[in-house]
């Protein structure tokens, strides 16, 4: 099987959800089922069958993130050679060859990709296309609105 890339950041963040469904909300399902059992018939009991399911969704999010961390390869992006070149992490400026707008987009693994906070996926098309380009390059993207060309301006390591 091969290797997840992650940046620190969503290895970080990983870990603290595991920390937190671990510490806080295990405990409180498992406290939370006690107190449904304790009011008698659980065939009958809404409590106990609705926070079995959150117990069951708590455990399954945990199994999920363990596999993920243990099946992660975390890229350190501020440790790698400051080339201009386009890698998985970095931080791309793009500026569109249609009217001239700019974007900036971080590239990063799937589970860390949101598009509000500019952290596109390294599967995303965009991605796809960047990856192994430089400053100054110009790269067609098969986008959901058609081609588009993109100038890279700027590939910061941060």
């Amino acid at each position: 099987m091969s290797k997840t890339p992650l940046t620190v950041r969503g290895a970080e963040q990983l870990r603290d959800e595991l920390n937190r469904l671990k510490t806080e909300e295990r405990p409180r399902v498992i406290n939370a089922i006690a107190e449904a059992r304790s009011h008698g018939d659980l065939k009958e009991n809404a409590e106990y069958h609705a926070a079995r399911e959150q117990q069951g969704f708590i455990e399954g999010r945990i199994a999920e993130i363990e596999a993920k961390l243990s099946n992660a390869q975390v890229i350190d992006v501020t440790t790698l050679p400051d080339n201009g070149k386009v890698v998985f992490g970095v931080t791309v400026v793009l500026a569109d060859e249609a009217d001239g707008s700019e974007k900036t987009y971080q590239i990063v693994g799937e589970d860390e990709a949101d598009i509000k906070a500019s952290r596109i996926s390294v599967q995303s098309p965009i991605a796809r296309a960047l990856i192994g380009k430089e400053e100054g390059d110009v790269v067609d993207v098969q986008t959901p609105g058609g081609q588009r060309a993109y100038e890279i301006v700027e590939v910061r390591y941060e």
